[in-house]
């Protein structure tokens, strides 16, 4: 079975081709196009969606060419509905929908969040974790109950990523910031004490981050290295309390902010604590990819017929504790 993901929640638009046989899939394709606003300046959603608009045509025709397949050989379509940005997600249901009407290809709404999930079980072969999902549009501690995802800790303000990306853009990095952020962080070992503020198992970073704006100003490698440090930390007190709380012996980390070695370094000990199984989803495929919806698509196609072409949407806020999993 052949599907094809479309993703453009935010900076990212991409499409995704994948071979599903049985429970096992294959990435024939993912391609990508991200969206770079100047240094300082984070994501504007207007001038987002112009990129998705413009470079929409150019990613699809490279992933089926890629992939080695035409629109008539899938078998299903489906794109990201939300929650994101909503300018950047109607780019991509309106791409999603044209091909579906245009071909008669059945069409799947996805969670972008589900799809993180999803793709991080195929790719690390994880199958009964908690889940760490860490990225900019999210800050969750997750375990699999009774068809739905439950929530077991959560940020009460901003995301980890956009604590990295708003601390990045104040000293002059352009969005995603993590990267250069952990670069700094590196070349440096002296720890500022900053705010650390875990209430039950969440998390708040407003604090932190206004705290460390005020230490770069002195010094920006010290700030890194102390914002890394204390944000994982908390991260980590949270992780550790979940895995005695639900038990359980797998810990699988997903999203943007999955690609830091220091944060996967700190929960690789916590994980040898607890005798649980660590996993990270491959950097690669960290970030938003049009992988993640094709295969959650795929996913639902067992159990669902797709969606009729009005029953399609876009949900800025669509939180994944809220949907039901039936396959």
């Amino acid at each position: 079975m052949l599907g094809l993901g479309i993703e453009s929640t935010a900076h990212t638009f991409s499409c995704a081709v994948i071979e599903k046989t049985g429970n096992k899939g294959k990435i024939l394709s993912d391609v990508r196009r991200i969206y770079r606003p100047e240094a300082g300046e984070g994501i504007h959603p207007r001038e987002a969606s112009r990129h998705h608009v413009e470079n929409s045509s150019i990613v699809l025709s490279e992933c089926l060419q890629d992939a080695n397949v035409i629109v008539k050989d899938l078998d299903i379509v489906s794109y990201a509905a939300g929650p994101g940005l909503g300018p950047c997600l109607r780019v991509g249901a309106v791409v999603a929908r044209s091909l579906s009407s245009f071909y008669d290809i059945p069409i799947y709404p996805v969670n972008h969040a589900i799809g993180h999930i999803e793709l991080g079980k195929l790719l690390t072969g994880s199958v009964n974790p908690l889940v760490l999902l860490v990225s900019g549009g999210h800050t969750m501690l997750l375990a699999f109950l009774n068809k739905q995802w439950r929530v077991f800790g959560e940020t009460l303000d901003i995301t980890l990523g956009q604590l990295l990306d708003q601390f990045g853009r104040s000293i002059g990095f352009a969005s995603p910031c993590g990267k250069n952020i952990e670069e700094l962080a590196s070349s440096s070992s002296n720890y500022v004490t900053l705010p650390y503020s875990v209430k039950g198992n969440d998390v708040s970073f407003s604090g932190l981050l206004s705290a460390t704006k005020s230490v770069a100003k002195k010094n920006k490698i010290d700030a890194c290295y102390s914002l890394q440090e204390t944000a994982f930390a908390m991260i980590s007190e949270t992780v550790e309390r979940a895995l005695s709380f639900t038990q359980k012996k797998e810990l699988m980390i997903v999203g943007g902010v999955a690609a830091n070695k220091r944060l996967s370094e700190m929960l690789h000990d916590v994980c040898k604590r607890h005798g649980s199984k660590f996993s990270v989803v491959p950097m690669r495929y960290a970030g938003d990819c049009g992988s993640q919806i094709c295969w959650t698509g795929l996913l639902e196609s067992k159990v669902k017929q797709g969606a009729s072409l009005k029953d399609t949407f876009v949900r800025q806020s669509w939180r994944l504790d809220s949907v039901k999993v039936d396959y």
